[in-house]
């Protein structure tokens, strides 16, 4: 590592995590974003290469990353203002997901994160982007950030976004946040937009999540599977009844989703959710052991053992022609790209990234291009 001055030496040793099981010269946990953004600003006086950890779920997305510097989110741990009636909370990215839905499961609400995501933080969760098999009714995640605050790769803290859900001030940073990988700095506080509970919810499964998709209103989700078809349904007792009976299913009361897939190389197909059926085919044609594809939505998780380049590389080509990707999520000893061709964009998001970590430090090459 680059030789530190004393001051940035200190200002390492004292905030240093002795809890992360990371491989890095430092390991720091700051307790506020002006902590962080002290530590930013340290780190790029220097240019040291920095990376970000909150739960460790999320290991793995991306290209390598190889950092001198590990900023964690293990300080950060506090839900800062529920407001139940206004249906917003404020919560700083070291929250787990799991203690943040059942701190406001108590007025049953929701904020609708991924739902086998175990060990998640909201700050990692918001940089990778995930939305949950619930999307399909919900939307995605982008739609409920608020607003976020950010401590930057120059060293400061920016707040982008408004608590008013319908507002045209100022930049869309929220919306830039989610899904940057720490590429722009450290995620360190979010005002989610929350969502009441159903009053009742059941699983069914069904013989086509394709048609029993079709056939309802509003599911919270149709899954196809390697183990079957499920169909996961929320609102009045009645209702649930009646759409279940509509597409020949036993409604079991609650929401049973689907074990995570867990697989050395683990594979995500994103297309135009009427690619689907032949995403599925793809990703059997690619030797997948587990998967689960969601309709309507367009996604489909597969795990895999190995991948064989010049089949791997036929099923990107297709993707990639229908709009989509072929992203690889997990990537063992894969030896592929992860994220295929770059984007139109990616100048654009060369600009933006500079505008936000000026000396190139945050998560440098994790994203699509080198980013």
């Amino acid at each position: 590592m680059t030789t530190l001055r004393s001051v940035t030496r200190q200002l390492f040793e004292r905030l240093r995590d002795e809890t992360a099981d990371v491989d890095a010269d430092f390991v720091v946990a700051p307790t506020s974003l002006d902590e962080t953004a002290a530590v930013l600003a340290a780190a790029a006086e220097v240019e040291i290469p920095t990376t970000f950890l909150g739960g460790g779920t999320h290991v793995g997305y991306g290209n390598a990353v190889a950092a001198d510097l590990v900023v964690t989110s293990a300080g950060l741990n506090r839900i800062i203002d529920w407001r139940p009636d206004d249906l917003t909370v404020i919560v700083q990215a070291g929250v787990p997901i799991d203690t943040l839905e059942a701190e406001i499961a108590s007025r049953n609400q929701t904020a609708v994160f991924p739902e086998i995501a175990s060990g998640a933080t909201v700050g990692g969760v918001v940089a990778a982007g995930l939305s949950g098999f619930r999307r399909l009714r919900y939307g995605p995640i982008r739609d409920r950030i608020l607003q976020v605050r950010i401590a930057t790769g120059y060293g400061k803290v920016i707040t982008g976004g408004s608590p008013v859900v319908k507002s045209s001030t100022g930049y869309g940073v929220p919306r830039l946040a989610t899904g940057s990988f720490g590429t722009l700095g450290m995620i360190g506080e979010v005002m989610l937009k929350l969502w009441s509970r159903p009053m009742a919810t059941a699983t069914g499964e069904v013989s086509n999540a394709s048609e029993a998709y079709a056939e309802t209103y509003r599911p919270l989700a149709a899954l196809e599977t390697s183990e079957g078809s499920f169909l996961y349904l929320g609102g009045p007792d009645t209702q649930i009844t009646s759409q279940a009976r509509a597409v020949g299913a036993e409604p079991e009361p609650g929401l049973a989703w689907p074990e995570p897939v867990n697989a050395a190389i683990r594979l995500e197909f994103r297309v135009p959710a009427r690619f689907i059926r032949p995403a599925i085919d793809r990703a059997k044609r690619l030797g997948a052991t587990r998967w689960i594809a969601e309709h309507g939505v367009g996604r489909v998780d597969a795990g895999v053992g190995a991948i064989d380049p010049k089949s791997f590389a036929a099923a990107r080509a297709w993707a990639e022609s229908t709009g989509g990707a072929l992203v690889v999520v997990a990537t063992g000893d894969a030896g592929v790209d992860p994220w295929g061709t770059p984007p139109v964009s990616i100048e654009i998001q060369r600009r933006i990234k500079s505008a936000f970590d000026p000396s190139g430090i945050c998560n440098p090459g994790i994203m699509p291009g080198g980013v």
